[in-house]
């Protein structure tokens, strides 16, 4: 099983793809990156006690204004900057009360360091990108490949990260 597990991972290394990944799902479940094959996907590590928290309504916008275009955004809640609520639970309530958010989100997940995310491992090890603080976005095309990386700076209604989606919905 390890062997099979190491091919794979060398394989989406070599293609760039980052596809193959689940997440668990703050509703229950699994997201599985794959059901979006094909369409550009926005990921945020996100934290609801952080300076930048306010930037969940601009993914949401951009969710809002992207997705019958076929954009995907994901928020990936996260603890690793120590600006997380302390559940799952509460992060859903708190971005349901404050933002109405109804885009996907993941269970609190590790970003950075040994505990990270295989995606997040998988992006440093193409890229070299590791988010350096809450709200950092990675941006995928279709086919799973690592287009952009994002500080938390980056708004993401902003023109540097929706002119890359642009691009990416318009096939150039």
């Amino acid at each position: 099983m390890r062997t099979l597990l190491s091919f794979t991972a060398a394989l989406m290394l070599q293609t760039g793809a980052v596809l193959a990944f689940t997440f668990p799902n703050i509703d229950g479940g699994e997201i599985d990156l794959d059901k979006w094959a094909g369409r550009p996907v926005l990921i945020a590590n996100t934290a609801s006690l952080c300076a930048f928290t306010k930037q969940y309504d601009d993914l949401q916008a951009l969710y809002d204004t992207y997705k019958a275009k076929g954009l995907v955004v994901l928020a990936v809640p996260s603890d690793d900057f120590k600006q997380e609520l302390a559940s799952s639970e509460e992060v859903k309530e708190f971005c349901a009360v404050n933002f109405a958010l109804d885009l996907p989100m993941t269970h609190v997940t590790h970003v950075r360091g040994a505990q990270a995310h295989p995606f997040y491992k998988d992006v440093k090890a193409q890229t070299g990108f590791t988010p350096r603080w809450n709200f950092n976005k990675v941006l995928l095309d279709g086919s799973g490949k690592v287009v952009a990386t994002f500080g938390s700076g980056a708004n993401p209604m902003g023109r540097s990260i929706r002119s890359q989606i642009d691009a990416l919905l318009s096939g150039s």
